[in-house]
């Protein structure tokens, strides 16, 4: 029964090391929760998911029925649709008066006004927390907000700050684009290490 005793020493060396790796996860995973920054983040998400509810209520219930208002509109923008293809109880002389209506009765429809009032709501929520960067800005002299510029050389984006390109490591100050004399380049080959 030798063969026996190895495959439980296999066994246990090999639960051991699995216990080991589960606590090592376990420690890692308390690290992780335990830190402050987690908890900061997770306050923030609150606070950006309830920025934005306020937002989107903001344009939706406040600006949206104003824009409704205008005379080649006639309702609610969430209501705008255009009928692609009827659905068995569609009616010619009235058609359907709601959106609900009309995927109710399976027609398909192209939901336009849906599409402007959710890009609304996005351009709302994207220029209020713009203007709140800038107001934190403005009363916390912390940067927040920083202008980029496309590097010429590999264009990707950069600080508008930046003297070198932290991507392709090019001067930003124009002294790659200057002429090299011949002496400059002969000075350069002496310094090249050759390859055996």
């Amino acid at each position: 029964m030798r063969g026996l005793d190895e495959s439980t020493e296999v066994l246990l060396r090999t639960g051991q090391k699995a216990q080991e790796q589960v606590r090592h996860v376990w420690d890692g995973f308390v690290n992780f929760a335990a830190r402050d920054n987690v908890l900061e983040v997770a306050l923030g998400l609150i606070i950006a998911n309830a920025f934005t509810k306020v937002v989107t209520s903001f344009v939706s219930d406040l600006i949206l029925p104003i824009v409704s208002l205008l005379p080649f509109l006639n309702r609610n923008m969430d209501q705008k649709f255009a009928v692609l293809s009827k659905g068995p109880n569609f009616s010619h002389e009235i058609g359907y008066n709601t959106l609900s209506q009309a995927r109710d009765d399976g027609a398909l429809v192209l939901a336009y006004g849906m599409f402007i009032e959710t890009l609304l709501n996005f351009m709302g929520v994207s220029l209020t927390l713009y203007a709140v960067g800038h107001l934190y800005m403005f009363i916390f002299h912390n940067k927040i907000i920083k202008r980029t510029v496309q590097c010429p050389y590999c264009k990707q984006y950069i600080s508008d700050a930046a003297i070198r390109c932290r991507h392709c490591s090019t001067w930003q100050d124009g002294r790659e684009d200057e002429p090299k004399s011949d002496s400059d380049h002969s000075e350069q080959l002496l310094t090249v290490p050759s390859v055996p």
